[in-house]
């Protein structure tokens, strides 16, 4: 089957570092493992960046003109061309990025709608997100398949499919052997504990978690430990602020590229994340593919990729005194480290590998294609 994928938020090829970026390179990667060809057509591409409310409409009504031109295109290309497509795949629809495309594409071509990790909540129906959360219900309303990452979807997007329309669970995933493979190097004994944080320095959800963890470390002085932070963006000078009163003991490594990773996660004894906010975080499975064990805030899809007490501590949203007190417990036991760190790797390959996550993806398709 030849898939169009679509993905609103951020592309396969962005140069910005993020988890829906890995995510759509993941997703990729998938529809080949299955035999099906992926195609991405330069008419399918929608410009970066979120809309304001002032530029909502008119984009939209470039996306329809948009959508117009890409109905014409196929329908003029020969059946065997590169081009053409039996299935358009969208990855990733929410308010702030709603699908204009996927539906009307679609409709008029009469193939088959699939959307993957969408959302859809009551709240956004009024005042300025009102454009976008509407866009989202007709993206759902056209949908024939919705593969649902995050659990904490799954009943606002049901609500607004039509009658015959499928909704199927589908794991959050990685290639976890880069992560298993530099894990399996050995690391110095009786070494300082590194903690380790990876996660883009933006504002408003990512800067209010490194506050967190810069008040846990704060309660954590009179341990011995380091801390890495990976990542980069416009907050970072608040961030260096944040954390300039721990000196020497929290290094800044900037945005790594993805293939520096595994040696980042393999070079730390602790995964550390607030997760103010969070969908379900990427990070999360390299971290635990890579054998180490997590703590973090209990929000949102994290729950569903890190067992509390099997691969990790999850700990109040936003509260630095439980999360450093778990931070501590892990630093003082060893023995509890190792025993979190085991199961985290075993449960990533168990239910977040690729491999888990094709078969998933293959028989939600399957039943697209059989309807």
């Amino acid at each position: 089957m030849r898939v169009l994928l679509h993905t609103p938020l951020k592309p396969p090829d962005s140069a910005i570092p993020s988890g829906d970026r890995e995510m759509a390179r993941g997703l990729a990667r998938l529809l080949r493992r299955l035999g099906h060809r992926v195609v991405m057509p330069p008419l399918s591409r929608v410009a970066p960046g979120v809309p304001s409310v002032e530029r909502h409409l008119t984009l939209e009504r470039r996306a329809r003109a948009q959508a117009r031109r890409l109905v014409e295109r196929w329908r003029a290309l020969p059946t065997l061309h590169p081009e053409r497509f039996d299935l358009w795949f969208t990855y990733h629809c929410y308010y702030r990025k709603p699908d204009w495309l996927g539906p009307l594409v679609s409709g008029a071509l009469g193939i088959p709608y699939v959307i993957a990790e969408a959302s859809h909540a009551h709240r956004r129906a009024q005042g300025p997100t009102r454009l976008g959360h509407r866009a989202v219900e007709r993206a759902l309303a056209a949908a024939d398949l919705v593969l649902t990452v995050n659990p904490r979807d799954v009943a606002g997007v049901k609500a607004r499919l039509r009658q015959g329309a499928l909704q199927r669970w589908l794991p959050p995933f990685i290639d976890t052997r880069p992560f298993r493979d530099a894990a399996a190097r050995p690391r110095p004994a009786n070494a300082v504990p590194v903690l380790l944080s990876v996660g883009m320095m933006r504002t408003r959800d990512k800067l209010a978690s490194y506050r967190v963890l810069a008040q846990a470390f704060a309660l954590l002085l009179d341990r011995p430990w380091r801390a890495l932070l990976v990542g980069d963006g416009p907050a970072r000078v608040e961030v260096e602020r944040m954390m300039a009163p721990f000196g020497e003991r929290v290094r800044f490594a900037g945005a790594l590229p993805h293939a520096a990773l595994p040696a980042a996660y393999a070079g730390a004894d602790l995964y550390l994340w607030p997760a103010i906010n969070e969908a379900f975080g990427m990070a999360f499975l390299e971290a635990q593919a890579a054998g180490l064990p997590v703590v973090a805030g209990r929000t949102g899809g994290v729950p569903a990729v890190v067992a509390d007490g099997v691969a990790g501590l999850l700990t109040p949203i936003g509260d630095a005194a439980a999360f450093a007190a778990a931070v501590g417990r892990l630093l003082d036991r060893p023995d509890e480290r190792a025993r979190l760190a085991a199961g985290a790797a075993r449960r990533i390959a168990a239910h977040h590998d690729e491999r888990a996550a094709a078969h998933a993806l293959a028989a939600a398709l399957a039943l697209v294609h059989a309807g």
